[in-house]
């Protein structure tokens, strides 16, 4: 191949290097700045002096953290772990059992329900905030951890996901053999089905945990118990209290820091079925 015939492939691959770099500094700066600012003393910070060694404190804002109002912090942790992993757990096993009954079984008005599902995905969260609090206020629900937690077990999404896993996982002639060796329907979707699935309820949980983990306007309209908080709201309002009380703002940052930790780890330890579900349906 000759030499200018090679200058355009070696000019696209450049250009795509380039891309990737600036998209991978664009999402590691970040977290880089969060990780030193969360090791530093109120003087370093407000100094702008994150890459020297002075004002190293990282155990100190740890321990001020845990301490801080009370020990709070840590029940705000609590709370986000029991929406975010019990919520998407649930919501995942939903919205898998509700898309498996889309692609497999035939019922009156199905597309036209199918259709409302893919309706719903487009709509807003923030959209759905004050109907949800009506619906809660009148049954007695609000500032409870029931106002949070039940809205966020019904994914749209995830019921769109779960019928498209089920087309690409899950053979028809597979089920029709369960079916002649005497199998009910609900054992069959649970011994053979949901087995098949699995790489689907993995990503959709990671999907719905990452929504409820980083979940903000749902809270702050039906808590006001901060006992209740989950620790984005709960950062928030520590934040504001920052203006006034400039001790909240290394914890803040180091809150900050603590709270993704458990989104990296579920990535980390569930990737492998993350990647194999996004391909559902990609083979035939």
């Amino acid at each position: 191949m000759t030499a200018p015939a090679l200058r355009p492939r070696l000019l696209g691959r450049s250009a795509v290097n380039l891309v990737v770099g600036v998209s991978v500094l664009y999402t590691v700066l970040p977290m880089l700045w969060l990780i030193l600012a969360a090791s530093k003393d109120r003087d370093a910070l407000f100094g702008s002096d994150l890459f020297s060694a002075k004002g190293f404190s990282f155990l100190k804002n740890v321990g001020d953290l845990f301490s801080m109002d009370g020990g709070i912090y840590g029940r705000w942790y609590l709370n986000s772990l029991l929406y975010a992993v019990v919520g998407a757990a649930i919501s995942s096993l939903v919205s898998i059992a509700c898309g498996y009954a889309f692609d497999k079984y035939r019922f009156r008005h199905k597309e036209k329900l199918f259709g409302l599902v893919l309706a719903a995905v487009m709509v807003p969260q923030t959209v759905l905030a004050l109907p949800l609090y009506l619906m809660a206020s009148g049954t007695g629900l609000v500032n409870t951890f029931w106002a949070v937690f039940i809205p966020v077990l019904f994914n749209p999404f995830g019921v769109y996901l779960g019928r498209i896993f089920s087309q690409g996982y899950v053979p028809g002639e597979v089920l029709e053999a369960a079916r002649i060796d005497g199998a009910s329907e609900l054992k069959m979707y649970r011994k053979v089905a949901l087995r098949m699935l699995a790489p689907g309820v993995v990503t959709i949980f990671l999907f719905q945990l990452t929504a409820i983990w980083n979940n903000f306007f749902l809270p702050m309209v039906m808590l006001s118990d901060q006992k209740l908080y989950p620790v984005s709201l709960g950062l928030y309002s520590w934040n504001s209290s920052a203006s006034v009380s400039p001790e909240y703002y290394p914890v803040v940052i180091m809150g900050s820091l603590l709270a993704v930790i458990p989104l990296v780890l579920a990535f980390a330890l569930l990737q492998r079925f993350w990647r194999s579900g996004l391909t559902a349906g990609a083979v035939k």
